[in-house]
């Protein structure tokens, strides 16, 4: 399946039937009088977050969505059939941007919600609507709404537990695949992973997703490489996973390269709870592997895990860390929302 993350639609809701102008004319009725229907309303769109898509790519292939108008009254007070509804479905974690891709209108971040992007106009009334007693039988009657058309884009940002971080061949595709049934391309080449992957992963019983997105480089934030465009998949993690080539030369560089491509990405990526993991240790001998954990450990100022996923040494260990994690992510949000101030 190819992987969409960023498309622009175009809607736009039905307009509503006009009203009718009619008079009710039977032989043997002396006073027949206006009977004139309202006309139906337009259709509206909508979007719907629903299960089992991962990608945008729907949208490539059919940008524009019209709902129906509603239909014009008719004579014997007959109202017009209103216009069917048009429904985007979306997956889960997709932010639905005005046209300037910066303003956020609505984060579909729960399965099923719906939010309506577009309503439809109202239908006009028929002449019955305007007779009085000083009007026995009036020619007038209102057209129906204009339908709103506009502009949106929809970008996906996936819901994962744990996002993957490191430069280009550290190691994250091996990892997922190593640790999950998500099966990566993985090469001896950089940038092999040209899309997010995401893969689930169980640990003590407990099962938790793993977001895995292109490599960062240093600039990424400026728009270098493939990594920035991706970055926003992991803002929703609990945890990042920042994994470290140990075998590098440049080691204490790749590890600030990373940092500070999140510290100038902006938001509050640079200030998630982070796990450090030195990867490829079975490639290290001891005293190397001291050497490169020490340095490490000095220039993080904190715990720094060893691992290797190819030979899967320690794997189990770096799961059951994400995992302790992703736990207090998740009461620290429940304490924030009993702390928050009901509203009815």
């Amino acid at each position: 399946m190819k992987f969409l993350d960023l498309t622009k639609v175009y809607i736009r809701s039905g307009a509503g039937g006009g009203g009718c102008v009619s008079f009710r004319r039977e032989k043997y009725i002396e006073y027949g009088g206006p009977d004139g229907g309202d006309g139906g309303n337009g259709g509206s769109v909508w979007a719907e977050a629903v299960d089992g898509l991962n990608t945008l790519i729907d949208f490539r292939y059919q940008q524009h969505f019209f709902a129906k108008n509603g239909q014009p009254g008719m004579g014997k007070q007959r109202t017009g059939k209103d216009g069917d509804d048009i429904i985007l479905r979306v997956p889960v974690g997709t932010e639905i941007l005005d046209e300037d891709q910066e303003t956020v209108i609505f984060d579909m971040t729960e399965l099923g919600q719906r939010v309506r992007l577009a309503g439809g106009g109202n239908g006009g009334w028929g002449n019955l609507h305007f007779k009085s007693a000083t009007n026995q039988a009036p020619r007038k009657s209102n057209p129906g709404q204009d339908g709103v058309e506009r502009t949106l884009w929809l970008r996906l940002k996936l819901i994962a537990d744990v996002g993957l971080l490191g430069l280009p061949n550290a190691g994250k595709s091996t990892f997922l695949a190593a640790t999950s049934n998500a099966r990566p391309k993985i090469a001896d080449y950089p940038f092999t992973t040209l899309h997010p992957n995401l893969g689930v992963v169980g640990v003590d019983n407990a099962e938790f997703v793993i977001a895995d997105i292109p490599g960062l480089i240093a600039g990424a934030h400026e728009g270098r490489g493939l990594g920035h465009r991706f970055l926003g998949h992991v803002e929703r993690c609990a945890v990042l996973m920042h994994l470290v080539d140990g075998t590098s030369e440049t080691m204490v560089e790749d590890y600030h390269t990373i940092i500070n491509e999140l510290e100038a990405y902006g938001g509050e990526l640079a200030d998630r709870p982070r796990i450090t993991v030195l990867n490829k240790i079975d490639a290290l001998d001891e005293e190397e592997l001291a050497t490169a954990t020490a340095e490490l450990k000095k220039a993080s100022g904190g715990v720094v895990m060893q691992m290797s996923a190819v030979a899967k040494i320690n794997t189990v260990d770096v799961l059951r860390a994400l995992r302790a994690e992703i736990d207090e992510d998740r009461i620290r949000q429940n304490a924030s929302e009993e702390e928050a101030p009901w509203q009815p």
